[in-house]
């Protein structure tokens, strides 16, 4: 059995997928997001992956990193995996601009500012 994939990993997952949202967006406005199906379901794509990678952190990781709503990004995770007939376009433009530079920047810090190997000795 393979050993199940730590915090660190799980941010760099988050970050990956930031950075590919990122990417897709730069210089383009929401109507570019929905005149384009393919950047669009890249996006939202990506959105669920933050969201998930966020959902699989310990439980201790989370509390000790309060400041990050993790209840609203794994929220968003399930919003559009189970409301994928309804995803609202302008939800998903609103967490590309506002929400996910916010994010990157404490992943950015929690990669950066973490002791790595002292956390994870006391990972559960």
């Amino acid at each position: 059995m393979r050993e199940p994939l730590r915090d660190k990993e799980r941010l760099e997952h988050i970050k990956a997928a930031i950075d590919r949202i990122l990417r897709y967006t730069s210089d383009k406005s929401s109507e570019d997001l929905v005149a384009d199906d393919m950047m669009y379901y890249a996006v939202v794509k990506n959105i669920e992956i933050i969201g998930e990678a966020a959902n699989m952190l310990t439980l201790r990781f989370q509390q000790s990193h309060s400041e990050t709503p993790w209840k609203m990004v794994k929220g968003m995770r399930n919003y559009i995996v189970h409301e994928y007939f309804q995803i609202d376009d302008i939800v998903v433009w609103d967490v590309v601009k506002n929400n996910i530079p916010e994010l990157l920047e404490q992943v950015l810090h929690y990669l950066a500012d973490t002791d790595w190997d002292e956390w994870e000795k006391n990972e559960i």
